[in-house]
């Protein structure tokens, strides 16, 4: 690769298939790559010491004179990871890359074989040495904050192909009947900062093990800073939980279960708040059969309309209306509850891509033996939330009005496609770029 060396003209002029433009064809010497924004990722990087604290931690060193480093074997599955690869294969994609290799400081760009030489050596102790630090270090980073972090619990669900540990038929949106692992997810909602999780097997209920879960993500967390709040969608609607947060004296929202006799209170509400002119909330407490206390409901009621598709689920007894219900141990006003509860919209997302990315194609066949360790193996994409931006999350006033994340490191948005397996490796930004001229493009 010569930094000074010159384009060269190639004596050929061709014609536009379509709009009959005359098109010169040029031809280079220096190296070109299509992930050229990964350059501000790389210099976060830098500026953090990613390289100097996994190197100081990696528990496994190689004897062989012609060895890689394992620290540079963990930096390109980092990368690799990054760029949109599913699968280990997917790393040969990049052993080409020669400017994405001087961007990197690498002379020799790892296989698919060595990256997967290295995390077969590790065990539970291997994993222990070198996560944990990695983990410290990443939350004695985040910004302090004078009211605290929001802690938000998610599942997601993960559908296999072939014979992984502990892959079982369960609850699948995206392939029925698929075997899948069903993980559960705590992330802090202002950092974007994926806190802990467990692997668990495709046949277990949302709230399954959750109190356990909370009581290890609690424990992680320590006494660094307050958690204000703990959020939850609808999975979580389980007394043992909320009797668990009660004794804790952690305030929270969790979206309520519309069973019966939740539909039947909501329609008894007669003192409606009006937000707009599509907008009302009201509020109600309530014993439900099982439970030892009453709690407080916060219901949003809002009117149905043809040029917009409603949120929440419709009553027979109310027509013209969709109702969502909230339970919570906050004081605060209805309205309130509800716009701090859909601040968690844009930390959800967030939280599922990191997951995915992290660890959806890279488990190995034994996976749940090591269960805590799936939260060790969204480490290499945690930093991804960690890279500056040009202005914060914006306040969400009300429902349904996305935030604006502003600039994020990411691959090039791909078009949705119907629910299925692995995406090719096309996608990975080699071929069939659908717009070359959007890509941004690093010359060396």
């Amino acid at each position: 690769m010569d930094p000074k060396a010159s384009d060269k003209l190639v004596p050929r002029e061709i014609a536009a298939l379509l709009s009959g433009e005359r098109v010169i064809l040029r031809e280079t010497k220096r190296a070109v790559t299509p992930f050229g924004g990964v350059a501000v990722f790389v210099a976060f990087l830098r500026k953090v010491d990613l390289v100097g604290r996994v190197r100081r931690h990696m528990p496994v060193q190689w004897k062989s004179p012609n060895h890689v480093d394992p620290t540079i074997t963990f930096i390109a599955f980092l990368i690799t990871v990054l760029v949109g690869a599913k699968r280990f294969a997917h790393a040969a994609l990049l052993c080409g890359d020669q400017a994405l290799h001087a961007l990197l400081g690498m002379q020799r760009f790892p296989i698919d074989d060595t990256i997967r030489n290295l995390f077969r050596q590790f065990g539970m102790g291997h994993v222990q040495r070198l996560y944990e630090p990695l983990a410290e270090w990443q939350m004695a980073r985040l910004p302090l904050r004078a009211d605290g972090y929001t802690l938000d619990l998610d599942s997601t669900v993960f559908e296999r192909y072939g014979h992984q540990e502990g892959s079982l038929k369960g609850h699948n949106p995206r392939k029925h009947g698929r075997p899948s692992h069903h993980p559960l997810l705590a992330v802090l909602g202002e950092a974007h900062f994926l806190l802990h999780g467990w692997l668990r097997s495709g046949n277990c209920g949302t709230a399954r093990g959750a109190e356990e879960f909370l009581k290890e993500a609690l424990a992680l967390w320590g006494q660094r800073q307050k958690i204000r709040l703990l959020r939850a969608d609808s999975g979580f609607f389980d007394d043992k939980l909320l009797s668990f947060l009660e004794q804790r004296h952690l305030p929270y929202i969790v979206v309520a279960r519309l069973t019966k006799w939740v539909k039947r209170a909501a329609q008894r509400v007669e003192q409606w708040t009006a937000l707009d002119d599509n907008f009302a909330v009201g509020e109600f407490h309530l014993q439900l059969h099982g439970w030892a206390v009453a709690r407080r409901f916060v219901a949003i009621r809002e009117r149905e309309r043809e040029d917009r598709d409603s949120v929440g689920r419709k009553l027979i007894d109310v027509p013209g209306y969709t109702f969502r219900v909230f339970v919570t141990s906050c004081a605060e006003a209805p309205q309130e509850i509800w716009r701090d509860y859909n601040r968690r919209r844009h930390g959800k997302s967030h939280c599922r891509i990191e997951a995915r990315s992290g660890c959806r194609r890279y488990l190995s066949e034994r996976v749940l033996r090591y269960r805590s360790c799936f939260s060790r193996g969204v480490a290499p994409v945690q930093p991804l939330g960690r890279v500056p931006t040009c202005r914060g999350p914006a306040w969400l006033p009300r429902a349904r009005h996305d935030p604006h994340p502003g600039a994020r490191l990411r691959r090039d948005p791909q078009p949705r496609r119907t629910p299925g397996g692995c995406p090719p490796v096309a996608k990975l930004g080699r071929i069939e770029i659908e717009n070359p001229l959007a890509r941004q493009h690093l010359g060396l």
